[in-house]
């Protein structure tokens, strides 16, 4: 199976503290932001989404806090990217508008990627962003994530952002242009690897320690992302992010390690749906929408007869057919009570009756496994 950044349509790239920061001068980086955007900008031009998920914050703010040795309290890490992020995001804002492109700034903790009404709330913004033509650009929101709720590094954060939004592929750049046998600058007889079928634990050994300075990563936690992101069905690459314009090199076959996707990765979370989580009530349908989800359409409110339960925003709920008989079950786009208000009318009304506008559908097809 071979890769290449040309066959992506929804893109998520992490991009660490030591590409966007001069740590010399704890400043922006602005030519290779520049470089980067306009990178971003032609994969925009010929119709890929581009999520970006930075580093930098904390890097930003440490001189002018005078927190200047290595190791920060978690408090103090907190204070720093108070003030940071500020800054992150003007120097992404004006990088992409120079190119025409219009910057958004989201800051997630672990807890909106594991909570099912935050989590939908997250990737429906995303959504929303992408399709009016914005690029997200996501930090971990340090200022509020305690020590338990952190991911501590923006590789998994990026990976669990990939697996959020259904990205065909991840693209971490680093210091490095891939994952190599052993670490290079300690081993120069260690082999480079262009690509990774399968983490083994043989692979997953060849992981190192974090390298020296701002950056909190390094080969191990690039592993840990590339296990969640395969397993979701995308694609990650590991490949040298400091030269100007990254991903175009990447794009014409530049040197990196790609991890392949899991042939099952695209249904691992509707098994979750189907086998982890308890039903909270039932929705009714029609004859004509049980006929669209069989043929893997959501489920819109016209389609809906009766409920019954009370559940909340992304709660699961079972879809029956005009028999009673068991079809799908689901994520529930709407609470009941909102829901009892909508179900038998058209998509176009929602807003009118609710008094605000959500999703179209009660059920996303990405959100439905039929039984």
């Amino acid at each position: 199976m071979s890769l290449s950044l040309a066959d992506s349509r929804r893109l998520v790239v992490k991009i660490g503290s030591a590409m966007v920061v001069d740590a010399a001068r704890a400043e922006p980086r602005a030519a290779w932001l520049e470089a980067i955007a306009a990178d971003i900008a032609a994969l925009r031009a010929r119709g890929v989404e581009v999520i970006v998920v930075s580093s930098g914050a904390i890097a930003l703010a440490r001189r002018t806090l005078g927190l200047t040795r290595k190791r920060l309290r978690l408090e103090e890490k907190q204070a720093a990217a108070a003030v940071g992020q500020i800054r992150l995001a003007e120097a992404w804002a004006k990088a992409l508008s120079a190119h025409g492109l219009t910057a958004a700034q989201l800051l997630l903790t672990l807890e909106d990627t594991e909570e099912r009404r935050r989590y939908l709330n997250a990737r429906a913004t995303l959504a929303t962003l992408l399709g009016l033509g914005a690029v997200p650009v996501i930090n971990e929101n340090d200022s509020v994530a305690t020590a338990e709720i952190r991911f501590g590094d923006n590789d998994r954060l990026a990976a669990r952002v990939a697996e959020m939004v259904r990205a065909d592929q991840l693209v971490l750049l680093s210091d490095i242009d891939g994952l190599y046998t052993a670490d290079p600058r300690r081993d120069p007889g260690a082999l480079h690897i262009p690509e990774v079928a399968l983490l083994t634990p043989e692979i997953e050994a060849m992981g190192g320690e974090p390298p020296p300075g701002y950056s909190s990563g390094g080969m191990r936690t690039k592993l840990a992302a590339a296990r969640i992101a395969t397993a979701a069905g995308c694609a990650m690459a590991i490949a040298a992010g400091h030269k100007p314009h990254p991903l175009a090199a990447l794009e014409s076959g530049g040197r990196c390690t790609w991890f392949l996707p899991a042939p099952e990765g695209r249904s691992a979370r509707k098994q979750w749906i189907l086998g982890t989580l308890e039903p909270q009530g039932t929705l009714s349908v029609d004859a004509g929408a049980a006929r669209a989800l069989a043929r893997g359409g959501s489920l819109l409110p016209a389609g809906v007869r009766a409920l019954a339960g009370t559940f909340a925003r992304g709660d699961a709920v079972e879809v029956l057919g005009p028999d009673g008989r068991k079809l799908a079950r689901g994520l529930a786009a709407y609470g009941s009570e909102d829901m009892a208000r909508i179900v038998g009318h058209q998509s176009g009304e929602i807003a009118a009756i609710l008094g605000w506008r959500g999703r179209d559908e009660v059920i996303h097809r990405d959100d439905l496994v039929l039984l």
